[in-house]
């Protein structure tokens, strides 16, 4: 939803924070200099260019976010609204999607799911409520990130870049597998006894990552680190992909048998053991950190 817009003095953007330095879209500053990199990147390995789609009404907060994806070396495409973004992405599938969840009529969330329906996409959703329902709603629909406003337009860059990252790995000599399960990292494809498995891009990686070390007891934290590659963030975003990955792997998701809680520490992917009291229910899953 399009809010109020008051451009404050010295040329900082009101809902990012952040200057207002160059023009979207060209690859050019306002100076008419060669595009450089993003603030806050030099020296770390950026992903490979994308093509991003900006989903955002807020035509300034759009430009930020556009501005400085295209500084990152991205090709940039913009729309103000659901149909146009699920237009644009008819024309050009893009390799990931900056959404915003209050979009006027067609709403980020009906947007994500009609994404989803066409093929598998990444999603970071933008959202001017930091209430916890609707991060989870977002994340349930398969949002793989999200980002409360007002946020840092450099903080925005990095996580898709992570998100990048992580949905074009390196193939490996041999996939992982174990209890049935099997996960092809080049394919990005999952498997149960042979069957295909409808998985988010973040709840591939979160597998990918269990049937990489089985029997080993993670943290949410740790969880949080080595999938999503973030050190801070809400922790019920972890909570959230293990319940959906569970009811995707286990046979009765209610009784966990493989992606096992392990009380006072996190999770345990278990495929040999059943743990007494590992399947008491979701409600208090958020001890396990």
């Amino acid at each position: 939803m399009q809010q109020p817009y008051e451009p404050p003095a010295g040329g900082h953007d009101a809902g990012t924070g952040e200057p207002r330095t160059g023009e979207p879209g060209t690859g050019e500053s306002r100076t008419g200099e060669p595009r450089s990199t993003a603030p806050g990147t030099a020296g770390r390995r950026p992903a490979p260019a994308a093509r991003v789609l900006v989903v955002e009404d807020d035509p300034t907060v759009a430009e930020v976010v556009s501005g400085y994806l295209d500084r990152a070396g991205h090709v940039v495409d913009r729309a103000g609204d659901g149909p146009t973004a699920l237009a644009r992405a008819a024309a050009h599938w893009p390799d990931l999607v900056v959404l915003d969840l209050m979009l006027p009529g067609m709403d980020g969330l009906e947007v994500c799911r009609r994404m989803r329906g066409r093929g598998p996409v990444p999603v970071i959703m933008l959202t001017a409520r930091g209430d916890e329902d609707d991060r989870i709603l977002g994340l349930e629909v398969g949002a793989d990130d999200y980002v409360t406003k007002p946020f840092s337009p450099r903080e925005l860059v990095l996580r898709v870049e992570s998100v990048l990252r992580r949905t074009r790995p390196a193939a490996v000599s041999r996939p992982p597998a174990a209890a049935g399960l099997a996960v092809d990292p080049a394919a990005r494809r999952a498997t149960k006894n042979g069957t295909e498995l409808a998985l988010t891009l973040r709840e591939f990686d979160l597998l990918a990552f269990f049937l990489r070390h089985p029997g080993r007891a993670f943290s949410r934290e740790d969880l949080m680190h080595e999938v999503w590659g973030w050190d801070f963030g809400d922790l019920s975003t972890v909570t959230v992909h293990v319940r959906r990955l569970r009811g995707k792997v286990e046979d009765d998701p209610a009784r966990p048998r493989l992606i096992q809680t392990v009380w006072g520490v996190g999770y345990r992917f278990g495929p040999t053991a059943h743990e007494g009291g590992a399947h008491k229910g979701e409600a208090h899953e958020g001890e396990g950190s």
